[in-house]
């Protein structure tokens, strides 16, 4: 059976029975995280960033392998410009509901496609970050995580081990998924019992495969989205509405003595 859910009437969701039944006898429950969420904080998506000075670039030009090398220093701007944005950003009650979930189930996976921390913010732990992390930053060179650095006038920042050319630690056009983190949110998804997919479009790969691999082991999926998606066709239950408005209520209609 398939039920899909509209808008609420007045500021409560109705939440099916079934639904509250399936989340409380869920041994593992797994959720996807895109762009949505972290709109309703203020984030605004990878190309509406695109504002003022940097209006004039596109996305594509400035995260890049290639725009890198080209222009090291523009795309660092570029990159602290919107991490000064993000820091800016508090969780929603979306992201707190989510972290408030994992307390209450037997085990409880978050992947995400964001890059700016606020589910770590809102106090989930183990996050899977599919895209990496826009406040970490780490050595172009040797791809590995550095916590800090000696200042300099120079930009980008130089790698303190071997001098090499400091990045955001996020995945790039022409770049692969951490393999590591990919493996892990799949595995998530082919054994848990309910996968929610929450604030994204269903489109972008790998990520977008998630729910459908989850769907191929016999797990009840459900789409929270402002917009129904492709996946609605397939998930058991499919919702219009706004993360940080709709996982709140099913938190408290589903653990009420939480």
């Amino acid at each position: 059976m398939r039920e899909k859910q509209g808008q609420p009437s007045g500021e409560r969701f109705k939440i099916p029975e079934a639904l509250i039944r399936q989340l409380r006898s869920a041994r593992h429950i797994a959720v996807l995280t895109g762009a949505g969420t972290s709109a309703e904080s203020g984030v605004p998506t990878f190309r509406d960033a695109q504002t003022g000075l940097w209006a004039q670039y596109s996305p594509e030009e400035l995260a890049t392998p290639e725009a890198f090398r080209r222009n090291p220093r523009l795309v660092w701007e570029w990159y602290q410009w919107r991490r000064e944005r993000v820091s800016q950003a508090k969780p929603n009650p979306g992201h707190l509901a989510l972290a408030r979930m994992e307390s209450l189930v037997p085990k409880f996976t978050l992947i995400t496609q964001n890059v700016d921390g606020l589910h770590h913010e809102a106090g989930s732990k183990g996050v899977l970050e599919l895209h990496g992390n826009i406040r970490r930053t780490k050595c172009f060179t040797e791809n590995s995580i550095v916590d800090s650095w000696r200042a300099t006038p120079k930009i980008p920042p130089r790698c303190p081990r071997c001098g090499g050319l400091l990045r955001p630690d996020v995945v790039w056009f022409g770049e692969s998924l951490p393999a590591e983190i990919l493996n892990e949110a799949e595995a998530a998804a082919r054994s848990c019992d309910v996968f929610l997919s929450v604030g994204t479009s269903s489109v972008v790969f790998p990520a977008a495969a998630l729910p459908h691999s989850a769907l191929a082991v016999g797990a009840t999926v459900i789409e929270i989205n402002p917009t129904p998606t492709e996946l609605a066709a397939d998930a058991a239950w499919s919702f219009a509405a706004a993360s940080g408005e709709f996982l709140p209520v099913l938190l408290s209609a589903t653990w009420p003595e939480c």
